[in-house]
């Protein structure tokens, strides 16, 4: 009897980008960016996870193109937590569904 690999955790097989149009008093939304995302000429943020505890977010930098910042991510209590320290980002992931994250920034 073989063993099946499991399915990868979308959560670190994806990079999530800032839907900004379908924000809510709850946070930001984040969508895989494999998704159908509308247009923008606003920059977008982003960012990916890996299951070690790594983490990658890609913001604006010159010329609007996206760069990426080294993080780490950690759970506490309920919430997976982001961290970059230069520049100095938090994101705190409080919704987490297969292709949606509600995330706080600060």
């Amino acid at each position: 009897m073989s063993r099946r690999a499991a399915a990868p955790d979308p959560l670190f097989a994806t990079r999530w980008v800032h839907v900004f149009e379908e924000d809510t008093a709850a946070g930001a939304v984040y969508r895989p960016d494999s998704d159908d995302l509308p247009l923008s000429r606003r920059p977008r943020d982003q960012f990916e996870l890996s299951a070690d505890g790594g983490a990658r977010l890609y913001l604006p930098g010159a010329g609007d193109r996206p760069e990426p910042v080294a993080a780490t991510w950690s759970e506490e209590g309920p919430e997976l937590v982001i961290r970059a320290g230069r520049p100095r980002r938090e994101l705190r992931v409080v919704r987490r569904e297969p292709r949606r994250l509600v995330v706080k920034v600060s």
